[in-house]
């Protein structure tokens, strides 16, 4: 059965849709896209742009000189962007399934390579399966940066892909992904309709059993950087999932040894404003922007992602977990309604 999927999804992406426009729904639809961005997208290729097919914005700051993998890389959209974004001395890696897909991104190398003044190419995109990136050779903590938009709810084995992220990314690295995720169990009767899956809907992981698939991993803690409600506009797939709601959810996790709760050590933040194209201030999650030169008390996880990681060279934090004063006062995440959004971030 997970052959068969993988099949459709290939053939639906491959050969059903030309471009976006064929999309029978909008949750394949980026919207808030940062002004930085807008300049380097306007200078990729039309081909590119049009066989995009992703649900949100799935770039980091800070990411020159990364090693970024992107799984599901499509027509390159998002790997050329962050290509441009890690300058010539990163890497970027695309990983996709479908060969047309890969037609698309490898015929335009060259000229992106060229457009932004590179002497070689620093982006490569390889055939593989998300569920087992030894497939396209990935090694064990090899990454910096793994991000993937609206693609891993395609995949036919959840479990086996956060496996294998987690598998390559190096100690401190970051998944920072845009996907689409649902508020209950989607039934099984749905997840074997092409179309439905294809669109990205009745392959979406319910909230609740991401978070426990992430902890069973030893995630114990990802924030929400970003969230929106889906609006499907189209009667008859409306009629098929009936109450089921859907959510595009921007989901950053770090492979640190974090604790599963927000435990209060008196540590205290500082923004220094150096991280690129982040001046004034940095926003971690929807409930921690930093203020540049603003100090901010913070629980013992959120101070391990923000010196423990690649951020640590923005950020001065003080103290230490020698001293304990018990739970950090969380609440949740502003604007949160139901308890899937409240427990999908730690909301300190």
């Amino acid at each position: 059965m997970e052959q068969q999927i993988q099949e459709q999804v290939q053939d639906y992406y491959g050969t059903q849709l030309a471009t976006s426009q064929d999309l029978k729904t909008n949750a394949c639809c980026t919207t808030d896209i940062p002004a930085a961005h807008k300049k380097i997208l306007a200078m990729l290729e039309a081909e590119v742009l049009d066989k995009y097919y992703g649900c949100g914005v799935c770039v980091p700051a800070a990411v020159e000189g990364c090693t970024v993998l992107d799984l599901g890389s499509g027509s390159g959209r998002d790997a050329f962007l962050l290509s441009r974004l890690v300058g010539e001395h990163g890497h970027v890696i695309g990983v996709d399934m479908t060969d047309e897909q890969l037609a698309v991104a490898r015929r335009h190398v060259a000229a992106h390579t060229e457009r932004f003044g590179y002497a070689q190419p620093n982006v490569e995109f390889r055939k593989g399966y998300i569920e087992d990136l030894r497939s396209a050779d990935i090694e064990d903590n090899s990454v910096d940066l793994v991000v993937s938009n609206c693609v891993l709810n395609l995949s036919t084995d959840k479990a086996a892909t956060y496996r294998e992220i987690f598998r390559v990314l190096k100690p401190g690295g970051e998944l920072y992904i845009s996907d689409v995720f649902a508020d209950r169990r989607v039934p099984e009767s749905l997840r074997q309709d092409p179309v439905l899956y294809g669109e990205c809907l009745s392959g979406a992981l319910y909230i609740e059993d991401f978070r426990r698939l992430l902890l069973s991993l030893g995630i114990r803690d990802y924030r929400l950087t970003e969230q929106r409600q889906l609006t499907i506009n189209n009667e008859e797939i409306e009629r098929k999932v009936g109450n089921i709601k859907f959510h595009s959810l921007t989901v950053r996790a770090f492979k640190l040894e974090l604790e599963d709760q927000c435990e209060d050590y008196g540590q205290v933040a500082t923004y220094l404003g150096s991280a690129p194209d982040e001046p004034h201030g940095f926003r971690l999650d929807d409930h921690h922007y930093f203020e540049t030169g603003r100090p901010m008390l913070v629980c013992g996880n959120t101070a391990d992602m923000l010196s423990n990681t690649r951020y640590g060279q923005f950020f001065r934090v003080d103290g230490n977990k020698e001293r304990h004063f018990g739970l950090f006062p969380c609440g949740a995440p502003a604007g949160s309604t139901t308890s899937s959004e409240a427990a999908a971030s730690c909301g300190c």
